[in-house]
């Protein structure tokens, strides 16, 4: 899994990609506190065709972030992420990203 910031100048505003190499998987969002945790809201990520899902956020810099990816109904976590939290609700932790 990989997670690309790119920082825009004209705006307060980070573009973040993740990318999540899950070839036998049907369907793969990412869900976070960007979202209020909403599946309903997930950002869809797109599958290539060499079976990498890939999509991009646009979140407001200089905030921490937290995520999930959801992969054919779990939830996954990133190894590459900033930092992890935990979270009673869940139980687990949840990946974080700083912008």
């Amino acid at each position: 899994m990989a997670i690309k910031k790119q920082y825009l100048k004209s705006k307060p505003v980070c573009k973040v990609t993740f990318s999540v190499p899950a070839e036998a998987a049907k369907n793969v969002a990412v869900v976070g506190s960007f979202n209020q945790w909403d599946t309903t809201k997930a950002t869809k990520l797109k599958k290539l065709k060499n079976g990498t899902f890939k999509g991009t956020v646009n979140l407001a810099r200089d905030n921490s972030y937290e995520f999930r990816y959801l992969i054919d109904g779990a939830y996954i976590n990133d190894d590459e992420a900033d930092s992890y939290a935990y979270n009673e609700f869940a139980g687990e932790e949840n990946c974080v990203i700083n912008l």
